[in-house]
């Protein structure tokens, strides 16, 4: 478990932020600690990442990642600049990293001194900076990019839901709800994972990321002086899959209302657009639609306007249905 204290500023300063960085990096980590099958629905995008880690040269630097254990400096997977940043613009500042942010993430991770994987980020800074976010760059239009506008639609889908709650709910409440292996229990933050720390959180923004691939790690960076950044497993992960989901057995909810409805009622437990519900559900829109405008009628689906966007969520009837029959068959959807 890692347990963060968060005192009352840090709270009223929660913000979220998407991260192809980050994603990256949970991608590697997801085909590290899974060195046979992987779960779905990444099976068929790490068989292709697998093959370009070990073919294409230019991706050889990111295997460092394979090595630096469960801890890390925080200089090697920096939290995103901005709210939305694109891959570049986070690669700028990991090449930009200066040297005292280096000397002293070694000082405080390595304080009987760093591992000589690590040494060229000391004796040639600018060149190991480089030749690393180089080899992140190819990596990342070699396995990811092809599916990136898929998984952005979905993590942006993510982030308004997300805003919208914070803003009408508070942080409080946003906490209480995030992920399962994220537990609030004010004001401790804990983060479900086989690994002990514990550290505080005082006078800082606290920085949350969904990401597609978390399933890979919870990341959580301290240790910048004004950000503390803790990432979820965001919903949406289905668009990496090539096939359909498994099927569970006595799926009484698909049974009785038809599997396709059923998904995307499942789907509701947190509200959603048409379009994010088709991205996350690899659906085409009009099917999704179609699905809604029934589910609607029945009443168990309501439809919301938030600002340009039209979010439906579940009336007290459809949350019934899927708390009473629901065999489960839906793990990333919800």
């Amino acid at each position: 478990m890692i347990r963060i204290e968060i005192d009352e500023p840090t709270l009223a300063r929660t913000r979220i932020a998407i991260s192809p960085l980050c994603e990256l990096l949970c991608g590697l980590f997801l085909l590290e600690r899974n060195p046979g099958p992987v779960p779905w629905p990444y099976q068929d995008w790490a068989a292709r990442a697998r093959e370009i880690l070990r073919t294409d040269p230019a991706v050889e630097p990111v295997l460092l990642y394979f090595r630096l254990g469960s801890v890390w400096p925080d200089f090697l997977g920096p939290h995103p600049p901005s709210a939305l940043p694109t891959l570049d613009e986070e690669l700028a500042g990991l090449r930009a990293t200066p040297a005292e942010v280096i000397e002293a993430q070694f000082a405080k991770h390595y304080p009987d001194g760093e591992p000589e994987i690590l040494r060229p980020f000391r004796t040639d800074r600018a060149a190991a900076l480089a030749r690393l976010s180089d080899g992140l760059a190819a990596y990342w239009a070699a396995a990811l990019a092809p599916y990136w506008p898929a998984m952005r639609a979905a993590l942006e889908e993510e982030v308004l839901l997300r805003a919208r709650a914070l803003a009408a709910d508070g942080p409080d409440a946003l906490l209480a709800k995030l992920h399962d292996r994220v537990l609030w229990e004010r004001p401790i933050l804990t983060l479900v994972k086989p690994l002990e720390q514990s550290f505080d959180a005082f006078d800082k923004r606290l920085l949350l990321v969904p990401l597609i691939f978390s399933r890979g790690a919870l990341l959580c960076s301290g240790d910048d002086p004004d950000v503390i950044m803790v990432t979820y497993q965001s919903r949406g992960a289905a668009v990496l899959a090539d096939r359909v989901a498994p099927s569970a057995p006595a799926d009484r909810l698909a049974i009785l209302i038809g599997r396709g409805r059923a998904t995307v009622l499942r789907a509701l437990t947190s509200p959603a657009t048409t379009t994010g519900l088709a991205t996350a559900l690899s659906l085409a829109p009009s099917t999704v639609s179609e699905h809604l405008s029934a589910l609607q009628a029945a009443g168990v689906v309501h439809r919301r306007r938030a600002g340009r966007r039209v979010l439906y969520g579940l009336e007290p009837a459809g949350v019934a249905l899927v708390t009473l029959l629901d065999s489960g068959a839906a793990e990333f959807v919800s």
